[in-house]
Parts: C-alpha cells; structure tokens; sequence
C-alpha cells in the first residue's frame, strides 16, 4: 500500500520546515478555522458528566436520531436510527464500507480525479478500480454515456464526491439525475456518494443522489464533522446505508475500533442539531479566498486553471511545465513539478498523479489569505524559472 500523498507532502514540508525553511502548506484538505465554540462547550460539558464509557458500536441512540433528522432537513434523505454508523473519521467510515460491500475482483468505477486514498482502499479491500478520466474542459464530471460504458457482470460500487476533493467539482441536481438514469437499469450497484464537503457548496444549494428515489435504495450517504464544522482532529464520521449493509459495517467496525470518541459522540449531537450559521460563515470565507487564488493563479501564463464550485482546491492543468527544467532539474511529470515547488518555492502542494490525473496538482486554499497571497506569488515566480 501507498503512503497518502497528502500526508506525504504534509510529512516532508515539516521535515523541511525542521531544517529552518520556511514553507507555506497548501496540501492538507484542513480549515483553518477553530472548532465553533457551542461545539467545544458542549465537548466540556460531556466531560464534566462522565461521558467516558464504551458506546454502542455505532453511536449513541440520540446521536443516531440527530443524524437521521439532520439527513432528513438537510438532505431530504430517509434514514432510520438502524441505517446510520458513526465512525472515526469520513475515511473509516468508507474504507469498512469497502471492506463488507467487496469480494475479491470485484470492480468499482471510479471517476478521475479522484480522492487519494480511494483507490488504495478499493485494493487493500481486493477490488478492481476501474477509473474513468475526466479534465479540466468538462470541469472534471463524468457523462452517463462514459458510466454506461464503464458497467460490466463484475461491477459492484461506484465511488465518488461531490463536492469533490481534489477538483473542487459540484455535480447538479440534472447532473445527477442523468446519472441515475443509468444505474436504474443496474440495481445490483452500489452508489457511495461522499459528501464529507456538503458545506463547502457555492451554488445554490446541495444536491444528495439518494433523494433519487428510483436509486434510492442502492444509495450509500458517507459525511461527517471535519471539513464544514473545522472538526478534523475530533475524528468523526458517519453513513447512511440499507439495513444490511449497515449492520455488515457495525460488526466490521466491532472487530477494528468499536465505536469512535465518546465525548466527540456528545459535541456532534450538538453540531449536527445546530443551523448552519457557523458553517456559512466558513463557507463565505472560503468562496473568497477562491476567487482571490484565481485571480493570482489566472496571471500564470501556461496554467490552465476552471472555476470550482466548491470544495477549498483549485486543480490546475500543469501540461505546460511538463518537460521543463530549471538548472540541473528536471520537470518530467507533476511529481517533479510538486517537489520543486515545494523544495525550490517554498510551498507544499500534491501531485495530480496520487489522484488518478497526471499533469495537475491540487492547491488547497485553506489558509489565511496573506499566505495564500504569498504562496501565488512565490508559484508564478518559480513556475517562470521553468524553461
């Protein structure tokens, strides 16, 4: 198995940073928001009554209940209490779903680009990931006629997010919906849809494929705290599913971790029950950082850059730079061009390569807009040494 990319470059910018060299980090998908503080009272006040015991392996009772409601408001989705598992993290909470939902050599399909660990889950669970490439020209979404053609006897699941790390891509409602035309005709497949960025929306509003009703059933809602509510470190994550493959996920998690944090338990209820005036606040924030590294990053003469629609990356086309050197080095694919950026620039991004799309790297604007500011500048300044 792969070391994460992302954790990769997040390891070697520290080591660098250890040395004295100043590096501005843009390859961790982390807000830098703190957690809001109703949340962190009631994290305090969980403590203070003695929520230290085991839990029930998929959450507390009133934690699933507040899930169920929250699904059903803000999503239309038709959860039961016995239909939800939380777990420590978004990425337990696939990486198990894999592993009761797969049989060795089963296929799952896959859009690129694609989230990193995905594809190493999808193997380590004994599957097939068969991989369908997108670009930067239809904003990185797949076409129905491109998953019909994908579809064989030995699919099982089709994998993906919206919106989606690392292209920052929304699918639509009639997106969506034309998708769904397809899997209607294969009801033996199951649609994990990832929406751990539901917050982080730009358009109108957030669409769920599991209000599809005619695909309702084959649907597989995976979310969780860290990306919309600045909870990255309280590890929390949670899915919707059909009964069965619920209860396949209860006693997979039962034999790994059992249940996650019982105080982070407690301070999701209160997060989960809340409006989302905190979460909009981040969103707002996050859309204007967008639209300011768009604007720095559009200066850059050779980078082909879209407009994503949520989601806090920009996910540039790099083709240009690919074959270019700067004095004994180098730029033979998007893994040279990252390091140098990260080496000669002093600032960390990842490889498009680890996300299924060579010739890109992902930027995350999840920082303060003077180091984003900075970071462009020091960007557009190495990418010219390139020739």
């Amino acid at each position: 198995m792969k070391e994460s990319a992302t954790l990769a470059m997040a390891r070697k910018s520290r080591e660098l940073q250890e040395t004295g060299k100043k590096i501005i980090n843009l390859s961790l998908g982390e807000p830098d928001f703190n957690t809001p503080t109703f949340i962190k009272n009631a994290a305090k006040k969980a403590i203070d009554q003695n929520f230290s015991k085991y839990t029930p392996v998929p959450g507390y009772k009133d934690l699933l209940e507040t899930i169920t409601k929250k699904f059903k408001r803000d999503n239309k989705l038709k959860y039961q209490a016995n239909q939800i598992v939380c777990s420590t993290g978004a990425k337990q909470s696939i990486a198990q779903l894999l592993m009761v939902l797969l049989n060795k050599n089963d296929e799952v399909i896959l859009p690129a680009p694609y989230w990193v660990s995905y594809y190493q889950m999808i193997e380590l669970a004994e599957g097939k990931p068969k991989v369908i490439k997108t670009d930067i020209e239809n904003n990185f979404k797949i076409t129905p006629k491109q998953l019909k053609n994908s579809i064989t006897k030995k699919t099982k699941v089709f994998l993906f997010s919206s919106p989606c790390n690392p292209t920052g891509s929304v699918y639509s409602q009639k997106e969506l919906e034309a998708l769904a035309d397809v899997f209607k005709q294969y009801k033996n497949i199951i649609i994990i849809s990832d929406e751990i960025y539901e917050h982080i929306n730009f358009t109108k509003h957030h669409f769920s494929i599991g209000r599809i009703p005619e695909i309702s059933e084959q649907v597989v809602t995976i979310n969780g705290l860290s990306k919309g509510f600045a909870m990255t470190g309280w590890r929390f994550g949670y899915l919707g599913a059909p009964e069965k493959i619920a209860a396949a996920c209860i006693k997979m998690q039962g034999q790994i971790t059992s249940a996650t944090c019982s105080i982070t338990q407690r301070a999701a209820i209160t997060a989960l029950s809340s409006d989302a005036n905190c979460t909009e606040n981040m969103r707002k924030k996050f859309k204007k950082r967008r639209d300011l590294v768009i604007k720095l990053l559009s200066e850059i003469k050779n980078l082909k850059i879209n407009k994503p629609e949520g989601a806090f990356y920009i996910f540039p086309d790099v083709s240009q730079y690919i074959g270019k050197s700067y004095e004994n080095k180098i730029i033979k694919n998007s893994d040279d061009l990252a390091m140098f950026l990260l080496e000669d620039g002093g600032v960390s991004t990842v490889s498009g390569s680890a996300f299924g799309a060579e010739n890109y790297i992902r930027i995350s604007y999840a920082a303060s807009e003077k180091e984003l500011k900075q970071a462009c500048k020091l960007i557009k300044y190495w990418l010219e040494k390139l020739n």
